[in-house]
């Protein structure tokens, strides 16, 4: 299970603003200098973190903690996230709309379950299941099912002399 997840923002405030409207949630400043804790108090912990753009994890070195650093960045990035959230479709789409972001709902046949995209600044792919959605995402994401869309699992790779079992 995924607890948090962090990206980063044109405007870190206004995202986590959002966002935390989204998940009738709340945004907390965070520990890295203009970002920000977004939570819905779930019983799960869950979390984004959004950090200024163009912010990076680098591992730190030798016994060090990871570092974060300022970088070059690049406008989309690979970073996507399936959110359930407490609000509706509308409320989704409102929201979306006044922000200028682009907002697409896909029904089933447009992938595999239904979602609403929701373009964090028209870079970042979040895509929210609203009340409702989430059951049909629970039953296509069982084994089962998975490997009828997905094909059979793929064997453990081994590297560098470990194995993963």
């Amino acid at each position: 299970m995924i607890r948090h997840i962090s990206i980063d923002a044109q405007d870190p405030l206004q995202v986590a603003s959002v966002l935390a409207e989204i998940w009738n949630g709340k945004a907390y400043p965070f520990f890295y200098p203009n970002s920000y804790h977004v939570m819905p108090h779930d019983s799960y912990g869950t979390g984004v973190v959004v950090f200024p753009k163009g912010t990076v994890w680098v591992p730190g070195a030798e016994t060090q903690s990871a570092q974060l650093l300022s970088a070059t960045s690049t406008d989309l990035v690979a970073i996507h996230a399936a959110i359930s959230v407490p609000i509706t479709q509308q409320q989704i789409e409102q929201i979306g709309q006044r922000e200028g972001w682009r907002v697409l709902s896909r029904e089933p046949g447009d992938g595999p379950f239904r979602l609403i995209e929701f373009w964090v600044e028209n870079r970042i792919l979040f895509e929210l299941l609203p009340p409702g959605f989430e059951t049909q995402y629970l039953q296509i994401m069982q084994p089962g099912v998975i490997e009828q869309i997905l094909g059979q699992p793929i064997q453990p790779v081994t590297t560098k002399g470990f194995s993963h079992e």
